[in-house]
């Protein structure tokens, strides 16, 4: 099925958004689309968010890279830069920080029917659609500012992928612990 998934349009749009609706669910029962949970972790006085999102990266880190052990998958690091990322952590702390959301607790609230959340999605296609416009302007410019190619933490450091997954995740795991 994973071999032929590639080919099937349909069927990814479909399991996206069954994995969406998933997603959006999770967050719901983890309340971390409720605006006080998210002003708390801006705030630094709710450790929710945070501890949610180092749980998901532990868990998919072992789980992707298991997988590419087994040969089922195969990873695709897409090229960054220095200022691909300044760029990108400025828009999305501008827009975390205004609206007291990310992209995936803003549309999860709006599905919960919050209704400030409904003018952070009309906010959010706005940004978009703005930075799609720059785009062609920036691509060549800022963005290309500090490229590191598709370097990936294992491979700056030229070693087996478990030599940095199981440290991190250990780290990750006593993080959780620690502020648990």
């Amino acid at each position: 099925m994973l071999n032929g998934l590639h080919s099937r349009k349909k069927l990814q749009l479909l399991l996206g958004l069954l994995t969406g609706i998933c997603f959006g669910f999770l967050l719901q029962k983890g309340e971390v689309t409720s605006y006080g949970v998210i002003i708390g972790q801006l705030l630094l006085t709710d450790l929710t968010v945070v501890r949610i999102m180092l749980t998901a990266a532990a868990t998919g880190m072992i789980g992707i890279h298991l997988l590419r052990s087994l040969g089922l998958v195969t990873l695709h690091p897409k090229a960054g830069s220095v200022g691909m990322s300044v760029v990108g952590g400025l828009i999305f702390g501008a827009g975390f920080g205004l609206l007291g959301y990310c992209p995936g607790t803003l549309v999860g609230a709006l599905g919960s029917g919050s209704l400030d959340a409904a003018s952070g999605v009309l906010g959010t296609l706005l940004g978009t659609g703005l930075f799609a416009a720059a785009y062609p302007r920036l691509v060549g410019g800022i963005l290309k500012r500090g490229d590191f190619g598709d370097l990936t933490l294992p491979g700056l450091l030229g070693v087996n992928q478990w030599i940095v997954v199981i440290p991190l995740a250990a780290l990750i795991v006593l993080l959780l612990i620690w502020t648990g």
